[in-house]
């Protein structure tokens, strides 16, 4: 099972869109994420782990599922966390949990682990430089 969404972030005075790719298979449970992440894009397994389990979907944790999410392009590095809620809904999409069309959509904010949606600094720059990208719409924190 795989799923693509889209998030972006800062870089200094500049912003990139970063694709984001998730796929779920059958094996031992692992779950990873690739492509130049800091710490913290690390650290959103578990935040995102949290954040699926307390909205009432089955956690990434539970079961046999080997779960890679790559962050690409895999040159530049990822800083931040405002890939979560990007690689969440990924993952839920690749899951069969949610069905959507992502074409077209960014996606910005940080989980909690509560579910809740945190805001991220640079949302109004981003938000520019996905219009300029062509994105017809994006999700941000409120």
């Amino acid at each position: 099972m795989f799923a693509t969404t889209k998030s972006a972030q800062l870089i200094g005075l500049s912003a990139d869109v970063i694709g984001i790719e998730v796929d779920i298979g059958k094996g031992l449970h692992s779950f990873s994420i690739v492509g130049l992440a800091d710490k913290a894009v690390d650290e959103a397994k578990d935040r995102i782990n949290a954040a699926i389990k307390n909205s009432g979907f089955k956690a990434p944790a539970k079961g046999n599922k080997k779960i890679v999410v790559s962050l690409a392009p895999a040159d530049i590095k990822k800083t931040g966390t405002h890939f979560d809620v990007a690689i969440a809904l990924g993952f839920l999409l690749a899951n069969g949990d949610i069905k959507f069309d992502p074409t077209g959509k960014l996606f910005l904010g940080e989980l909690a682990l509560d579910g809740s949606i945190r805001s991220i600094r640079g949302t109004l720059f981003l938000a520019r430089r996905a219009r300029a990208a062509g994105f017809t719409e994006i999700y941000v924190p409120k």
